[in-house]
């Protein structure tokens, strides 16, 4: 451990000894928590894994599942398990930004009879925030949820009103569902540091959830950590040591999606329109360093690259006619990347 604080002083990273008792207590609390929220949740151990890496890194999902797989319930668990201020708000056509944001009032005072503007805050200001499909609302609502989500603040009438933090913003889309939705734009889908698949669970964590749901009452979850350890986590995150040969890993990987550029093999330029952004190798060093700490590590390998390039390229890259006629996904190409890009 010590050879390790010495080549991230070096890199102007130091961990002090409250940084390093909280990163090696942290694969021990990840235990804790996916304990506590099984007692309630069956399965979806690498959604509930991602969620809370995204939390570490300060980013935001965005979850793609079908309706009935418990992702309000797991949100509003782990909001619970955090000891976090959770609020969900279901997206409309009709939805306004004001709805999410907040408005301001004109109210009066008592004694004085003077009237003034009040701003009444909306359910951004929270913690934790479920946007139930998201893609559901104009673009002009969209665009309202992304610029909290990029400035950690809410404009109105001039005046800024900055959010609590940590805050965390998790959209849900439908994937089979696309009739009367406003897709986000490529733009937009950028500022989701991940794309979360949930899936169906198997025959055994269906049978224990058709059994648990129909039994009576759900159990309480014991809080594990608070918005105190969140932070410091969070600052702890950037901390964490990278070697330069893994960033650059990441960074070929990154160039490798973008099909105009020399660096792209051929399968890249025959199913791929456009490819990540520098965003991308931001994420993806993030949540590898986040990922390693989950691990009891205080240094990122190349394994937490790989883990992580998954949910953060996945909504980044823009297939080609020729991928969706080969059924070629963004996953598929993420994986052949993977094994085409060096790591020296």
């Amino acid at each position: 451990m010590s050879s390790s604080i010495t080549q991230g002083a070096l890199q102007g990273q130091t961990l002090d000894d409250q940084d390093l008792k909280m990163a090696e207590n942290l694969s021990q609390v990840y235990g804790q928590l996916t304990g506590e929220l099984s007692k309630v949740i069956v399965g979806q151990d690498e959604v509930l894994k991602q969620v809370l890496l995204s939390l570490f890194c300060r980013g935001h999902c965005l979850l793609e599942g079908v309706p009935g797989l418990a992702k309000t319930l797991m949100i509003s668990s782990i909001a619970d398990l955090l000891s976090l201020e959770f609020s969900r708000v279901q997206f409309t056509p009709d939805l306004m930004p004001s709805d999410i944001t907040g408005t301001e009032i004109l109210e009066e005072e008592e004694g004085t009879g003077r009237r003034r503007m009040r701003f009444v805050k909306g359910p951004i200001f929270g913690n934790i925030l479920l946007g139930d499909e998201i893609n559901r609302t104009p673009p002009k609502t969209q665009a309202a949820l992304l610029q909290a989500m990029q400035e950690y603040k809410v404009t109105t009438a001039g005046k800024d009103y900055p959010l609590d933090e940590p805050f965390l913003v998790l959209g849900t889309q439908n994937p089979i569902e696309q009739e009367g939705t406003y897709p986000l734009p490529e733009a937009q889908l950028d500022r989701f540091m991940f794309r979360i698949q949930v899936d169906y669970p198997n025959f055994e964590e269906e049978l224990k959830i058709a059994e648990i749901t129909t039994a009576d009452g759900l159990p309480e979850l014991k809080s594990i950590l608070d918005r105190d350890d969140i932070l410091l986590l969070q600052r702890v995150v950037r901390k964490v040591l990278i070697g330069r040969s893994i960033s650059a890993f990441a960074v070929r990987l990154v160039r490798a999606t973008r099909p105009n550029s020399e660096e792209a093999p051929d399968f890249v330029k025959k199913y791929l329109t456009w490819g990540a952004g520098p965003r991308a190798c931001q994420a993806i060093l993030l949540g590898a360093k986040a990922h390693a700490l989950l691990d009891g590590r205080v240094n990122v390998s190349t394994e937490d690259i790989r883990y992580i390039s998954y949910p953060v390229l996945r909504h980044r890259l823009v297939t080609s006619f020729a991928a969706e006629s080969d059924g070629v996904s963004t996953d598929n190409i993420v994986e052949r990347l993977l094994d085409v890009t060096s790591e020296e």
